[in-house]
């Protein structure tokens, strides 16, 4: 009855929230603060308005925090109209992040390690695909030191600060809040990512795993899209060398309370040879791609209290990996949908479902005499590897007064897939074509299972005072993977092998990752902040399941995986000297048990196994300077010390040894200048140290091929050598609505080497011209 009342004689204060080009700013959380010290929330809606029902007639706090722009706060009054809220565009640390407690947060308040790559920044980048632009961030690798161009993608699996560097990623990524990474082997196809329409991405960049769960163990990278806007068309047209056109789009519109947008990309490029020249035969070609991806969305607003929408998307991608027949191509199709519903009491709930349907293929072919001509190849194994997922999440938010922000939530996810594989062996008697030796079919394999995962968090945001925030959050997870089989048939018998396992043992397991974090506001300078985390990662279906060869080394799974566990903690202080200047330095110590290795057994063959513990510790500095409006200077660099710290007795030879693919030392440079009435220009470094090959660091590139690139016998190291590598864009408007833009990666034509055996070099010289188009009306 007191509430109905109460209700009855309320005030509706509304409004409308642009950024300072007069756009409207659609999913910004606006907060009403009362003298008496309530609070009420709502988010704007695509058209930028917001509504409150408030019982205050007087004069109120507005605060707004919105994604990529500094937080806003201003005085109102009730009775005052329709209020316009600017937010201007953010320094690093007033920006505003969702992803590191699920809720928005100003980054200069959250005790963790968080990147930001702006849209800005993404526009002012040479790069074609999402991965090279996110190199710009020292502590973002891929398992192998190579462009997502050209790379096969099982290498593509994400590692942060080096946190277990395998295909296999053990940091989540997503996509406007819903999983991105392959649903059965865990690494990222970055040709999927709409770059151009990306507003940022932000980057966690330790554990989130008491709030995200599994494979957010070593962080979560959320890639933040643009939201549909008023009668909008975007074309970008380009071409580049090695033959590479390219071609994005984009389109939007509202109608009253619906939006809808389509958009996408084209690729194709001839690509470029992946073996270093010394030691290239006749086997090898171009490794090249050629990709489609369409998504199209559509938001619907029925009241200030609801929000919704619907998405649907399809992509398609061939790849030839560098050698003559070795090719892999994958389909797979996305629905998702969600809703954002403002409670009675104020409260928040969000809800989001996703269905994933992939049909991915690989072959490999196994190269006769490799040591010598490398003339001679042959089928080694052909997969099919059909994976379907569903998924779902949904979380609870409200304020309690001023000092606490709550939330709790669960998500959970089912995945079945099976690698349908077919082992071939040379045909006897011997016969050769060309260079392509005739293949037997061997053995048939079908290898597979089904994962069920469901997890529930809660989480607190604790601000006593005002110069002290605490983040307290807890999680439970338990997974089961079941179905487990590998069914094996020799061919020419019809008879199982050895390995036929019609059913394999069922697994499930609980874990639970607390965190705690606590961040102090010295002065308006200067913050000190700490966190203790732990996290998991449960192994994907691939590394149960699925066998795979890379160069002369096959990798066998191995169904008896333990999860990984990782207690660690992080440490850092921000300073801001002057509003246009922040340094931010951290500091990190992570242990992780039970990790998944490829471990070595022979010169030709591996396996995935458990190893006791490894260790990822070390320092991560940033500095983001700007100078008027148009300069900016940013660097950053990581020392990461990865290695392991017990092997067991089996593997008592690693410890010490570093991590496989993770740098030691790692730093960016960038510069840019942008100026509308002229240009504008960016310049970009990346320094890569040695990397080690292997587990064992033994691996090397041969002294003739080391010497043709440059190096001589008394230098050249174990493993893959260091390289420096310099970008450059340089981009003018022609007009109100037409911009020209040229680009150029690896500016001098760095050779460096991402692989051994053979040995592979990275992204050569990359050049790309065209325009943006932009139409827009009202």
């Amino acid at each position: 009855m007191i509430a109905a009342l109460m209700l009855a004689l309320a005030t509706t204060l509304s409004g409308v929230v642009h950024d300072s080009s007069g756009g409207v700013v659609s999913g910004a959380a606006v907060i009403v603060r009362a003298g008496s010290g309530s609070e009420l929330r709502v988010t704007t809606g695509p058209d930028g308005r917001f509504a409150v029902d408030t019982p205050e007639t007087g004069e109120v706090t507005i605060v707004v925090r919105a994604g990529g722009f500094a937080e806003k706060t201003q005085r109102a009054s009730v009775s005052s109209g329709v209020i316009d809220v600017t937010v201007e565009p953010a320094t690093l640390l007033e920006t505003v992040t969702v992803t590191p407690t699920r809720t928005e947060q100003r980054l200069g308040d959250v005790p963790a390690s968080v990147s930001i790559v702006t849209s800005e920044a993404i526009q002012a980048s040479p790069a074609l695909l999402a991965d090279d632009v996110l190199r710009q961030v020292p502590s973002f690798s891929l398992f192998r030191r190579t462009s997502s161009l050209v790379a096969q993608p099982t290498a593509q699996g994400v590692s942060l600060r080096g946190i277990g560097p395998s295909g296999q990623s053990r940091t989540l990524v997503l996509l406007d809040g819903i999983p991105f990474n392959d649903p059965f082997g865990g690494w990222v196809y970055w040709t999927r990512v709409p770059l151009e329409s990306v507003d940022r991405v932000e980057i966690t960049e330790d554990s989130s795993s008491s709030l995200y769960g599994n494979i957010a163990m070593g962080g979560v990278i959320n890639i933040i899209t643009s939201n549909p806007t008023r009668r909008t068309v975007e074309l970008k047209p380009q071409y580049g060398n090695h033959n590479s056109p390219k071609l994005d789009f984009f389109g939007s519109d509202q109608w009253n309370k619906v939006s809808a947008l389509v958009e996408g990309s084209v690729l194709h490029t001839d690509g470029f040879p992946l073996v270093e020249a010394i030691e290239r035969g006749p086997i090898d070609n171009n490794a090249n791609v050629e990709y489609k991806n369409i998504t199209t969305k559509i938001e619907f607003d029925p009241s200030d209290r609801l929000q919704g929408f619907v998405r649907a998307g399809y992509f398609s991608e061939n790849r030839n990996n560098g050698k003559i027949g070795e090719l892999n191509d994958t389909r797979w199709t996305t629905l998702n949908g969600g809703i954002r519903a403002r409670l009675p009491g104020d409260s928040d709930l969000q809800a989001r479902m996703f269905v994933d349907v992939q049909r991915a293929h690989f072959n490999f072919l196994a190269v006769t005499n490799p040591a010598a001509a490398r003339n001679i190849v042959r089928l080694a194994t052909d997969q099919n590897v059909p994976t379907n997922g569903v998924g779902g999440m949904a979380q609870w938010s409200k304020a309690l007064g001023k000092s606490n922000a709550f939330s709790a939530g669960f998500d959970f996810r089912w995945v079945d897939g099976e690698s349908q594989e077919a082992a071939y062996v040379a045909a006897v008697p011997t016969s050769i074509v060309g260079v392509t030796q005739a293949a037997t079919l061997s053995v048939q394999r079908f290898s597979g299972g089904s994962q069920q995962s469901l997890g529930g968090f809660v989480q607190d945001i604790f601000t006593p005072i005002d110069k002290l925030v605490l983040t307290l959050s807890a999680r439970v997870d338990r997974w089961n993977n079941y179905n487990g089989h590998n069914l094996e048939t020799t061919v020419a018998t019809g008879l199982p092998t050895v390995n036929n396992r019609p059913s394999i043992l069922d697994t499930n397991d609980t874990v639970v990752s607390p965190h705690v974090g606590a961040l102090y506001h010295a002065s308006d300078r200067v913050s000190f902040w700490g966190a203790a985390n732990s996290g998991f990662r449960a192994p994907t279906l691939t590394e149960l399941y699925r066998q795979f060869s890379v160069g002369a080394v096959t990798t066998r799974p191995n169904a008896q995986l333990a999860p990984e566990r990782l207690v660690g903690g992080e440490a850092g202080i921000n300073i801001a000297p002057a509003r246009n200047v922040s340094v931010r330095v951290t500091w990190f110590d992570n242990r992780i048990t039970n990790p998944v290795l490829n471990v070595t057994l022979s010169p030709t063959l591996a396996m995935k196994q458990n190893v006791p513990e490894t260790r990822v510790r070390g320092v991560q500095t940033d500095v983001d300077y700007r100078v008027g409006s148009s300069w900016r200077f940013s660097a950053g660099y990581i020392y990461d010390d990865a290695t392991v710290t017990d092997g067991g007795a089996a593997n008592a030879v690693l410890v010490g040894k570093q991590l496989q693919q993770v740098t030691k030392n790692r730093g960016t440079l960038q510069a840019a200048y942008s100026n509308p009435k002229f240009a504008t220009v960016a310049l970009g470094m990346q320094f890569i140290g040695l990397t080690y090959n292997d587990d064992l660091n033994a691996n090397f590139i041969p002294a003739l091929t080391l010497t043709d690139a440059g190096y001589t016998a008394a230098n050249y190291p174990l493993g893959l050598p260091g390289y420096t590598v310099v970008d450059l864009s340089v981009s003018r408007n022609l007009g109100h609505n037409i911009q020209a833009f040229f680009g150029v990666q690896n500016l001098f034509d760095k050779v460096y080497f991402v692989q051994t055996n053979p040995s592979t070099i990275g992204t050569p010289r990359l050049v790309n011209g065209g325009v943006r188009v932009r139409f827009s009306g009202r």
